[in-house]
């Protein structure tokens, strides 16, 4: 690991918690895969662990780390034949509870937010729509104000831990007319009346629990409003750059993982009186994907640096996302190809991993989404700056 963003104790604590992941996890990693369900009581141990809190205030009950420490917590999640199961817990940790950090307030933050670092309580982030996909300011979901109430109505999808959940924290128009800027953030106890959790089928991630979700006249009290109203939109945008920078480290991750070891079964897998890995073509592959998944690590990591250092680094995590995503994709194809007939076997980790990375280049915002986002950036030289904090 590079020296110049990992000291000893971030490898202190990779060693720890790649232990902790093969005692507590991966034997339970086949059974999840089958059943569709992660068991409540490796939340629960996460959370005892301090693995969900690893960057979050130390008032809550967090560690106040550095953002590396969440690189290890994403690069080792990767090394367990579930992207599923790693889903379910950084989307929990790094998508619902960043905005109960960011937006919610001091309420907010002692009942949720802390509950969620000690693996008590499980959340879910609710943004995308049936026929929405990455157009978020077209979303169609209302939050109407009565009294001291808000009343929600419509529909997510695609929504990780969608059913585990116990709350949601869910993007709303509350100013319809407004387009984007009528957009507002809620958190919504997952237990309110009207709300209808069905769980969604999907190629990959297998072990996740991806739910779409109805609410009709949901009625949750005003002060679940989280930061002003009319701003979810610069909110929901603000995060993406943390968003997409984990879908870049998974990426580079997962890829690292399939080298690694189809470079092994090469070296052991013999064809022609030779070990596969003395052909010229099959080593100039791999040594080509080596490459390209390094480049995209170390853009990630110093993507992430600028990141802690305070820049607003909207551009270059679209690029990481982008770049990363696509590039684990072609990684995994060629490495379950050099497995031949056993890569396409369920009892080999190639054929998994070749469903869980397609998700990559889809989930927060696809492709071509962010390719159309960089041209306004780079083409257009349109800016994007962050929301005001509250």
């Amino acid at each position: 690991m590079s020296s110049l963003y990992f000291t000893e104790e971030h490898e202190m604590f990779r060693a720890s918690f790649r232990d902790f992941l093969q005692k507590e996890v991966v034997p339970h990693i086949e059974k999840w895969e089958k059943t569709g369900t992660i068991e409540r009581f490796i939340w629960k141990k996460f959370g005892e662990m301090g693995f969900f809190g690893l960057t979050y205030p130390e008032t809550y009950g967090g560690l106040g780390l550095d953002l590396f420490y969440t690189v290890i917590f994403l690069e080792e999640l990767q090394q367990i034949k579930s992207s599923g199961f790693a889903a379910a817990m950084w989307a929990h940790a790094y998508l619902a509870m960043t905005h109960l950090q960011a937006e919610g307030d001091e309420r907010i933050k002692q009942e949720y937010l802390a509950d969620s670092i000690s693996g008590d309580k499980i959340g879910a982030l609710c943004i995308s729509e049936p026929f929405g996909g990455s157009d978020v300011a077209g979303m169609k979901t209302t939050a109407v104000k009565k009294g001291d109430q808000y009343i929600i109505n419509g529909s997510k999808t695609f929504i990780t831990n969608g059913v585990y959940a116990d709350y949601y924290v869910v993007a709303a128009k509350t100013t319809p007319e407004l387009g984007n800027k009528g957009i507002s953030i809620f958190l919504v106890d997952a237990k309110s009346d009207g709300i209808t959790a069905t769980k969604l089928d999907k190629l990959g991630w297998r072990a996740s629990d991806t739910a779409e979700i109805s609410f009709d006249q949901v009625s949750i009290p005003a002060e679940n409003l989280m930061g002003e109203e009319g701003k979810g939109f610069p909110y929901i945008m603000q995060h993406f750059a943390l968003e997409r920078l984990i879908m870049a480290i998974n990426a580079h991750a997962r890829a690292e993982f399939a080298l690694n070891y189809t470079i092994q079964y090469m070296s052991e897998r013999e064809a022609f009186g030779t070990t596969i890995n003395k052909f010229q073509a099959l080593r100039h592959t791999m040594v080509e994907h080596a490459t390209d998944v390094e480049h995209c690590k170390l853009f990630n990591y110093a993507a992430v640096a600028r990141l802690i250092q305070g820049e607003y680094v909207v551009k270059e995590a679209t690029m990481a996302k982008l770049k990363s995503t696509e590039v684990a994709d072609e990684t995994i194809y060629s490495c379950l190809q050099m497995l031949g007939g056993y890569g396409y076997m369920e009892d080999y980790p190639l054929a998994r991993l070749f469903r869980d990375s397609r998700l990559g280049p889809i989930g927060g915002g696809t492709s071509e989404i962010l390719k159309e986002i960089l041209s306004k950036m780079i083409i257009d030289q349109k800016s994007y700056n962050p929301a005001v904090k509250k």
